[in-house]
């Protein structure tokens, strides 16, 4: 973001980036820019802008070692996951980051995270990219993408992956945890995928949540597809009027992933007597997965699988490395 004349925060064109931050001409690397037609606040952002995101870095993708993206922080941890799973087989650092502060603040922390972001976009050994996947970088921190979740609006430590330790820190220098990073495969040829479905929902329970919610929700006209969020390690209401909603949309083909609403921990359908009846009835359960992974990867697989069997497998299956299960 950027401040207007009246003094309030609007997209900023990041056409003007090398004027804003003219350090950037001194670093010894190539650099391309390029920005959307009309630069939008990350609130906005809709299947359309992922779709464009995606296919630009895919058009792109044998011209450049690396990608940076620059992306608001609101909507960041979607838009991140969304582009592991639309770029399936990437062998190429995706790096999203941005700032706090609009870039025009004396405190801004956009001009650090901006350089840094780069400096591991085209970070090599031995010839080949370290951070060959789609990433986060904030605040002296490299996290997974499909991994991340906004945590902090007034803070500079914005975004946390409280289920898998960081890629990498930055300090004096940039200490990069090998061990948590994708390993490189020589010769994976990356497939771009455009389709996608919006028919879902996340679902977030309470105490004191109704029949009557619940099953206007499940009831909504050509709804495919829903994200429960749960309590603790999986749990939810155990009266028979919530387990019977959930057999029902289930019988009506409505895949349902629970997840959890802590910001750490996993989902274990059945170690407590209060989720034994959730996986009876067949709603499945999303492991550690974020919300914002799962909703986009759910958003992702009804696009571009027709068989419900292989969807609910492949949601239960880690396709990107945003749940600790087989599959990556």
């Amino acid at each position: 973001m950027a401040y207007d004349e009246s003094g309030a925060l609007v997209p900023f064109n990041f056409g003007q980036i090398l004027e804003k931050i003219p350090t950037l001409t001194s670093m010894n690397i190539a650099i391309t820019v390029i920005s959307f037609p009309e630069p939008i606040d990350s609130s906005n952002v809709n299947m359309q802008h992922w779709v464009d995101m995606a296919y630009i870095i895919y058009e792109n993708y044998d011209s450049y070692d690396g990608y940076v993206v620059l992306h608001g922080t609101d909507t960041m941890a979607y838009s991140a996951s969304m582009m592991s799973f639309m770029l399936s087989g990437l062998s190429k650092p995706v790096i999203f980051t941005g700032a706090q502060l609009p870039i025009s603040a004396m405190r801004s922390d956009a001009r650090e995270n901006l350089m840094t972001a780069l400096e591991i976009a085209t970070a090599k050994a031995n010839g080949k990219p370290i951070v060959p996947e789609v990433c986060i970088f904030f605040n002296h921190k490299l996290l997974r993408g499909n991994r991340s979740k906004k945590v902090q609006s007034i803070h500079f430590d914005a975004f946390e992956s409280e289920n898998y330790p960081p890629l990498a820190e930055a300090g004096i220098i940039i200490d990069y945890n090998y061990a948590a990073i994708r390993p490189y495969e020589e010769g994976r040829e990356l497939k771009y995928f455009n389709g996608l479905d919006n028919r879902v929902m996340v679902i977030k329970l309470f105490p004191g949540i109704t029949s009557k919610i619940i099953d206007s929700c499940l009831n909504i006209e050509g709804i495919r597809g829903v994200v429960l969020e749960t309590y603790g390690s999986g749990n939810s209401p155990s009266e028979p009027w919530f387990i019977q909603c959930m057999e029902r949309a289930v019988k009506k083909g409505i895949i349902i992933l629970n997840v959890s609403q802590c910001n750490g921990g996993r989902v274990i359908q059945g170690r407590y007597e209060t989720s034994k009846d959730l996986k009876r009835v067949g709603i499945l359960s999303g492991g550690d997965i974020t919300t914002e992974a799962a909703i986009t990867k759910m958003m992702f697989l009804l696009a571009n699988e027709t068989e419900e069997h292989i969807i609910r497998r492949k949601l239960i299956t880690s396709l990107a490395g945003e749940m600790s299960l087989p599959g990556f």
